[in-house]
């Protein structure tokens, strides 16, 4: 306790003792048996009032304690937290750098090989046969290509972090169907083979609430999710979109017979550039899934992947319903 407490506890004991003392002085006419007996009250007194007060100091003392002491570990914990999450983000960009350079290299590498060809060729005096000449070309116009669509959808992801949302509510049965319908038209001989798509909303008596969000950025997640089902589904399979109403929130499940991804790549899956291991035969740039991932959460909802190597993948997306 500090020395300004104790001289709050002391005072009313110590005003209380010069009351005794000037209380038996001014009784001269008193037995000594009064005067001892009626100085004493204003002592007790005193001595009630010190402890009270000591006690409530005690207390509040105690209660300041343990709210620095909660304080302080409040404060340990945010550090923490910040550490972690600025290690969690350097490992991302980590993992980015490392993405991209791969996707960079390959590519160029490809274009170094063709151009290299093209060159030896003048060098030698004699022009390369037109088939072969054509071959390198096309090479150097498709992986040009490839590296232009990475750029582009680069670009997409920086724009969709920063772009106004036009706001209006969305019929969210309405929305789920035009993307289905497009994705399906869209992949139509794609791959050989037919995926069907199966439709299941709810009509009755409650069908599909709406939401509120940029239509066309919710069009577009969804046709990326959709469309993922179906490139990475074997021909002839079935993919399933469903949608729901769970408690405030929409929410939109697609699910596939596909190729699954592996349980160690799952926590990744919404990166930047991130492809799991199974898909990296195929044509893609990784950026779908991560531009799927900005938009929900932009519209203050989630997206959640659950997928066995294998069986099929499910991603569901929910979205907060429209609250007027």
């Amino acid at each position: 306790m500090t020395a300004r407490r104790w001289a709050l506890v002391l005072a009313p004991l110590i005003v209380s003792a010069i009351s005794c003392v000037v209380l038996a002085a001014t009784m001269p006419g008193a037995s000594l048996v009064m005067r001892a007996s009626l100085a004493l009250v204003p002592l007790w007194v005193g001595l009630v009032v010190s402890a009270v007060v000591g006690v409530v100091l005690g207390l509040r003392a105690r209660r300041e304690r343990l709210r620095a002491e909660r304080e302080a570990a409040l404060a340990a914990v945010a550090a923490e937290a910040g550490e972690r999450g600025r290690a969690i983000e350097h490992d991302a960009h980590r993992r980015f750098v490392a993405r991209l350079d791969h996707e960079l290299k390959n590519p160029l590498t490809a274009i170094r090989a063709a151009v290299a060809g093209l060159a030896a060729g003048v060098s030698s005096g004699g022009p390369l046969p037109e088939v072969e000449q054509a071959r390198l070309l096309e090479t150097i116009d498709g992986q040009s290509a490839r590296i232009a669509s990475l750029v582009a959808d680069l670009r997409k992801v920086g724009e969709l972090e920063r772009a106004e949302l036009e706001w209006e509510v969305v019929d969210s049965a309405q929305l789920v169907a035009e993307a289905v319908e497009d994705v399906v038209q869209a992949s139509v001989g794609v791959g050989g083979g037919t995926r069907r798509v199966e439709l299941a909303l709810p009509r009755a008596p409650w069908p599909l609430p709406p939401v509120r969000g940029d239509v066309d950025l919710l069009h577009l997640a969804l046709t990326n999710v959709i469309g993922n089902a179906i490139k990475y589904s074997a021909p002839d399979s079935v993919v399933e979109v469903r949608g729901s109403e769970q408690g405030g929130w929409v929410a939109i499940e697609v699910a596939d017979t596909g190729l699954g991804v592996p349980a160690d790549e799952l926590p990744i899956v919404f990166d930047e550039l991130a492809r799991s291991s199974r898909t990296r035969h195929l044509p893609g740039t990784g950026i779908g899934l991560s531009l799927v991932r900005i938009v929900v959460e932009r519209h203050g909802g989630t997206v959640e992947i659950r997928s066995r190597e294998g069986t099929g993948t499910a991603v569901t997306l929910r979205l907060p319903v429209d609250p007027r």
